[in-house]
């Protein structure tokens, strides 16, 4: 299937540079980076909702603490002032 897409001049000249570094037709060079973003975003989708799976877990087993404990061990870390 075809489909086509206008890309701006700028993204366009990117897109070709690379192909040419490459040494590959610019039609699968796209495609190769399309695929690849596709497969990363759903990746990266999967692992944020294994971590907010973990976090849930972990909150109804009663392992978490509190936001001031939070807090304080990240000013402490980076050397932060207290909110006045």
């Amino acid at each position: 299937m075809a489909i086509v897409i206008t890309l701006s001049p700028e993204l366009e000249a990117l897109l070709r540079d690379k192909a040419a570094q490459r040494g590959q037709d610019v039609n699968f060079v796209a495609s190769e980076l399309l695929a690849n973003l596709l497969e990363w975003e759903d990746h990266d989708l999967k692992e944020a909702v294994q971590g907010i799976e973990r976090g849930l877990g972990d909150f109804d087993s009663g392992r978490f603490r509190s936001f001031q404990d939070f807090a304080e061990e990240q000013r402490s870390k980076y050397n932060l002032l207290a909110d006045s």
